[in-house]
């Protein structure tokens, strides 16, 4: 018997947390829900959920903080759910460690969909999940969300920044334009998308230790995209 994937839903909505419940049951997850943030994070230390669904105004905790602490702390997916519609809570939710943002009110069909995606895209990257990448003096653990330098030094990375890692690992001296970078990493196209974008990369560079007016590894294409210059070896 295949196991039945677990939703965790945060919100201190009680009409939106039945909302989201019943419709995720209804299409075959098992959940739990919470109205607070001190309830979720210690339900976490029992059972990791694959999939949180965050909202981000929330009584005792702010959410992009639990955000930020699940993105560090979890291999679970992250799919903010917020009234907060302005372009720059969008990008500071996905520069933070989110997956995918929802805005409300919103249709129940479309976040069981974005669960159904988000889920597909785990089990595609399962297999590949506990491999480790060494190039230019580190070694990416994936399945820890973890770089380890030559010289012992450990510099941790969030899931989102992993999938930007990996993409750019996976086809090293290879052009990745913004559309290929979207169409594999999923999520709307736009502003909020480029700038999300930027910010990971930004983060990853300084993680590597990179000069970021000269970086060396992972290089900019003005107009065109990104190209990471080291040698990889996958184990």
């Amino acid at each position: 018997m295949s196991r039945v994937p677990h939703v965790a839903i945060l919100d201190d909505e009680p009409e939106i947390r039945r909302m989201l419940a019943l419709a995720l049951e209804e299409a075959g997850f098992q959940t739990t829900a919470f109205g607070r943030a001190t309830e979720f994070e210690a339900a976490l230390k029992r059972r990791t959920p694959d999939v949180c669904l965050v909202d981000l105004g929330l009584p005792d905790r702010d959410g992009l903080a639990v955000v930020h602490r699940l993105a560090l702390e979890s291999g679970a997916a992250i799919i903010i759910v917020s009234g907060r519609a302005q372009v720059q809570d969008r990008v500071t939710g996905l520069e933070l460690g989110a997956d995918d943002y929802i805005i409300k009110p919103f249709d129940p069909a479309e976040v069981v969909a974005r669960v159904r995606a988000r889920l597909r895209k785990g089990r595609a990257e399962s297999a590949p999940a506990t491999q480790t990448a060494r190039f230019s003096g580190w070694t990416a653990h994936f399945g820890r969300y973890l770089l380890v330098a030559d010289d012992g030094t450990e510099v941790a990375f969030s899931h989102a920044e992993g999938e930007v890692l990996r993409l750019f690992l996976e086809s090293p001296r290879r052009l990745i334009s913004r559309a290929q970078m979207q169409e594999s990493l999923g999520g709307a196209a736009g502003e909020s998308f480029d700038r999300a974008m930027d910010v990971r990369i930004s983060r990853l560079r300084t993680k590597l230790g990179e000069d970021p007016r000269n970086p060396t590894l992972i290089k900019t294409i003005y107009g065109a995209g990104y190209i990471f210059l080291g040698e990889v070896e996958w184990r």
